[in-house]
């Protein structure tokens, strides 16, 4: 199953292309809308934390009731590093749950389904960077690649920008700091600036980011290893290496931020 998103600068145009797409015969249980703080919950439905069991459970309860209708089917939780987010239906409980808002135990195995059929994982970042933003997105499961395409042309008209376009806008926001950070180093930052920035991603990945670093080093060395496969007789090490290193730094401050605010 494929996963293909659009970041959209209004809820407003989000709301229009979520509509579009059900008209074309999505159906809403393949289909959330990720959007910046609370919405329009009263301060009591809303948890202050993501560990917070019984207001996460209510909100999962209603997400799971309301699986065939995306409409009302909302979920308030805290994303570390980012706040409050609103995601409507099962499938934004499960992008929810694999950034790290701590609720999929709630749903069960109903929820588990959902984040075995395409949750990207290693796109996250780029969707917590959208939202941090202000912006909103639609996510939309699909079929096979004739399906996604489909999807993809829709959100476009619909006046979306993609994801690949937003994480090149991420890394140019953050490549000034770090070219000067690494510079620092003795290396060129031009010469090496794709495999740092790879480690600097593979650090981001939900699935890894939140652990102490003795518990990520077994998956880092497998990436940099699957990066050297690629790039024969090239040395990626040391780049890979402190780029993975900067990006776990780039998440706490991040996390830090949040909790500041």
């Amino acid at each position: 199953m494929h996963a293909v998103t659009g970041i959209f600068s209004s809820k407003t145009d989000a709301e229009s292309a979520i509509s579009k797409l059900q008209s074309q015969g999505i159906p809403s249980d393949k289909l959330t809308m990720l959007t910046p703080g609370d919405g329009h919950a009263r301060p009591a439905d809303v948890p202050t934390d993501a560990a917070e069991q019984p207001g996460i459970g209510k909100a999962i309860g209603a997400v799971v009731g309301a699986a065939t209708g995306i409409s009302g089917a909302a979920l308030i939780a805290v994303v570390p590093g980012v706040g409050p987010v609103t995601a409507i239906g099962l499938l934004g409980a499960a992008l929810l749950t694999a950034a790290g808002a701590g609720v999929g135990a709630v749903a069960g195995e109903t929820l588990d389904n959902f984040l075995s059929k395409g949750v990207p994982e290693d796109e996250l970042f780029v969707y917590e960077d959208a939202l941090r933003k202000g912006h909103s997105l639609v996510v939309a499961l699909s079929e096979d690649g004739d399906s996604a395409s489909a999807i993809r042309e829709s959100l476009t008209s619909s006046g979306a920008e993609a994801v690949d376009a937003a994480r090149e806008q991420w890394w140019i926001g953050l490549r000034s700091a770090e070219e000067e950070h690494y510079s620092q180093t003795g290396h060129t930052f031009k010469d090496e600036e794709k495999f740092y920035r790879l480690g600097f991603e593979a650090a981001l990945h939900a699935r890894t980011r939140c652990l102490e670093f003795d518990q990520v080093s077994a998956e880092m060395s497998s990436q940099l290893e699957d990066v050297q496969r690629q790039y024969p007789g090239v040395d990626v090490e040391t780049a890979f290496t402190r780029g993975y290193e900067r990006g776990r730094e780039h998440y706490q401050q991040l996390c830090d931020e949040s909790k500041a605010a």
